[in-house]
């Protein structure tokens, strides 16, 4: 017949006092020897026990995880949704707003780039901004100085334009190469690749790193939706799923 974490407390409670009065701190080193082999046996008959007590744990913790994120995104709210410099797009009026960190030359934000673009689209009530977070060397670097240059220069629109053309270009990232692709979309390179160079697209880098060591994130992509963090890419049907939970609550 198998023990019971109850009965093992019981046999060991009773060599000391009544269970009413049965003290841990109290025991013989008998009586302490005793109770560890109950607990030995126990666990040697019901092994299980030890995977739930992990599962609870690993519950707790990510628990505990996601209410220390929701507490940094509360602290760093007007930085992460209203900057006044990130692009906005997607339902400037929606009821989630989702926040994207992403880097140009970054594989998962490459794959994550038409599932959000979907995920906005079909549900018709996000906001949605985007973060320049380059991380990943001196390319990525370019790359979000010649979009950041093109929104304060252009604006939204050939900001989005150069963004899309941007997370699926492959070839080497050059003040040429640059200035062709702005041409390819339109645009007058030569204002744009000048703008590149301006202190204020410096400061606009520099305060999303910040940004991103505060909330605990170092790689990209990484998303916000509304008080919900998420480190890393997440496919279309997550995404969906983690819109309707930031709804239901």
């Amino acid at each position: 017949m198998k023990r019971t974490i109850a009965a093992a407390l019981l046999s060991t409670a009773a060599f000391a006092a009544p269970a009413q009065a049965f003290d841990l701190t109290e025991m013989t080193e008998d009586e302490r020897r005793a109770f560890r082999a109950e607990i030995r046996a126990y666990l040697m008959d019901n092994p299980e026990v030890i995977m739930e007590a992990v599962a609870v744990l690993e519950q707790r913790q990510a628990q505990q995880q996601a209410q220390a994120d929701r507490d940094l995104v509360q602290v760093n709210a007007d930085a992460l949704f209203d900057d006044g410099y990130s692009w906005v797009g997607g339902n400037p009026e929606g009821d989630v707003t989702l926040v994207e960190f992403v880097d140009y030359r970054c594989g998962y934000c490459r794959k994550a780039h038409d599932e959000v673009q979907q995920l906005v689209e079909m549900d018709g009530n996000i906001r949605f901004i985007l973060k320049e977070f380059p991380i990943l060397g001196e390319a990525s670097v370019i790359s979000s100085r010649f979009a950041i240059a093109t929104k304060r220069v252009a604006g939204d629109e050939a900001y989005k334009q150069v963004h899309d053309a941007l997370i699926t270009f492959n070839g080497n990232v050059d003040r040429g190469a640059l200035g062709r692709l702005a041409e390819g979309l339109g645009l007058d390179p030569a204002p744009i690749l000048a703008e590149m160079d301006a202190p204020e697209i410096d400061a606009i880098i520099q305060q999303n790193r910040e940004l991103a060591g505060r909330l605990q994130i170092n790689g990209t992509p990484s998303f916000v939706f509304d008080q919900e963090m998420v480190r890393g890419y997440v496919p279309l049907d997550g995404m969906m799923q983690i819109v309707e939970q930031v709804r239901a609550n």
